[in-house]
């Protein structure tokens, strides 16, 4: 049942505004005999039956704990502690829009100034935006980012293949149009080293993943060789980061990165069936009138109190459209809040400790799997997620693990990698359980022969 406020009144005075007689004469252009239709509709449910029928069609999907899953490839399943959505979804939070006023958006803009901060410290970086909609759309807007600096005069892209193949396939679309050549993806077997004798004073940007999409962990030797080679041709380094791996590992700012960006659904966020994300985005100093998004600041108002404004914000809808770095319009901020209450329940201390949890738990599985008679796990430093031949089509391995196991298989990297065809992505984090991975590599077993 809905509720439309208008009156008898209200409609007579509309009505007469524009000249028509009555709500029927609003469909003349419509043929008669289509205007009402009889419509075979079941009878009505009342409230109690509706939900009924809800949580029957809600049955048919797979359920939480009771279908382990070992599906990463850029969204994953981690521990969401209760506080997290006990706060993001309190109605100043959740009803809240763009804070054009800042003295009515202080909450907001607080949320937004405090998440920025986190972001900069765990990428190792100077300054971090509002966020964008998700890993994809931060990573284009870094290669946009790179062409600004470079005032639009460099017309090259390299981009590792081990950068999520979406992420890449997004770049491209962001970018087309613009005379650009994006190269360095054709093969996985194109490593740092091969990036930087690629690059040249043409290239923009080179765009690698820490860890990559195979899950691979490089050396922090090896990001800084590869940020010095690319400085010396003029050139910005993104990295495309896993936030939680960095609870461990070395930020890429320590390594000479330019623009750190990735999907920051892991800090917090559900699974959501893919959505809504969002982008982090961090970078130096010295870029930041390059930068798209919105940047929060904090100041003081006339009285000398703390007080937060936008500091930045380079959409055409603020600015002269000429000086519009970006179109994207929204900050994601009720998902950047998320990370926030995420990080701050979680401290240094336990960000650190669920990115442990991850990578011995998957080291344990990949372990096991490794034992296994014709299945072989790719060799290399991982953290959470590892890269798995196997005897049979992945296809028909994750059919029967799910159909005659109930579980859920890794991801199919024949998809993405013609060279990795028969390969599968596994993924581990803090919440899988040791029972449940013992089941998966008894069910492997059992699919090698199927």
């Amino acid at each position: 049942m809905s509720f439309i406020p208008n009156t008898d009144a209200d409609r007579a005075h509309m009505l007469s505004a524009i000249g028509v007689a009555s709500t029927a004469e609003l469909f003349h252009d419509v043929p008669k005999d289509f205007r009402f239709p009889r419509l075979d509709l079941p009878a009505a449910l009342s409230e109690h039956e509706v939900l009924g029928q809800l949580d029957a069609l809600s049955r048919l999907n797979a359920q939480g704990p009771q279908t382990p899953s070992f599906l990463g490839a850029g969204a994953y399943n981690h521990f969401i502690p209760a506080v997290v959505d006990a706060m993001v979804s309190r109605s100043e939070f959740a009803t809240a829009y763009t804070p054009y006023q800042p003295e009515v958006s202080q909450g907001t803009l607080q949320a937004i100034f405090e998440y920025q901060s986190m972001i900069a410290r765990l990428t190792g970086m100077e300054i971090s935006n509002a966020s964008h909609y998700d890993g994809a759309t931060s990573t284009a807007e870094a290669v946009i980012m790179a062409l600004n600096v470079a005032q639009r005069e460099k017309k090259r892209v390299l981009l590792s293949a081990g950068v999520h193949p979406q992420y890449r396939a997004v770049v491209r679309t962001y970018t087309q149009g613009m005379g650009l050549t994006v190269t360095g993806d054709e093969s996985t077997s194109i490593g740092f080293d091969q990036l930087g004798d690629l690059c040249d004073e043409s290239t923009a940007c080179v765009v690698v993943q820490y860890p990559d999409f195979l899950g691979r962990v490089a050396e922090p030797a090896q990001l800084s060789g590869l940020a010095k080679r690319v400085h010396a041709c003029g050139a910005l380094l993104v990295v495309v980061a896993n936030p939680v791996a960095l609870g461990l590992l070395v930020p890429p700012g320590e390594m000479g990165a330019d623009v750190v960006a990735g999907e920051g659904q892991a800090l917090g966020n559900h699974l959501s069936f893919g959505g809504p994300y969002l982008g982090f985005f961090a970078f130096r100093r010295d870029h930041i009138r390059k930068s798209s998004g919105r940047i929060a600041g904090e100041t003081v108002d006339q009285d000398g109190r703390r007080s937060y404004v936008f500091t930045l914000s380079t959409r055409e809808q603020h600015i002269r459209r000429e000086k519009a770095t970006s179109n994207i319009c929204t900050n994601q901020s009720l998902n950047a809040l998320t990370a926030a209450v995420y990080l701050t329940a979680l401290g240094p201390r336990g960000l650190r400790r669920v990115a442990e949890l991850c990578w011995h738990k998957a080291h344990y599985l990949a372990s096991r799997v490794g034992s296994l008679s014709g299945y072989s796990v790719t060799k290399g430093e991982f953290f959470h997620e590892f890269a798995v031949r196997c005897p049979r089509p992945v296809s028909r391995i994750n059919a029967r693990l799910f159909e005659k196991h109930g579980i859920v298989g890794g991801y199919d990297l024949g998809a993405d990698y013609p060279e990795l065809r028969d390969a599968m992505l596994l993924c581990c984090t803090e919440v899988t359980t040791k029972e449940q991975i013992d089941r998966l590599v008894a069910a492997l077993e059992d699919c090698r022969n199927a």
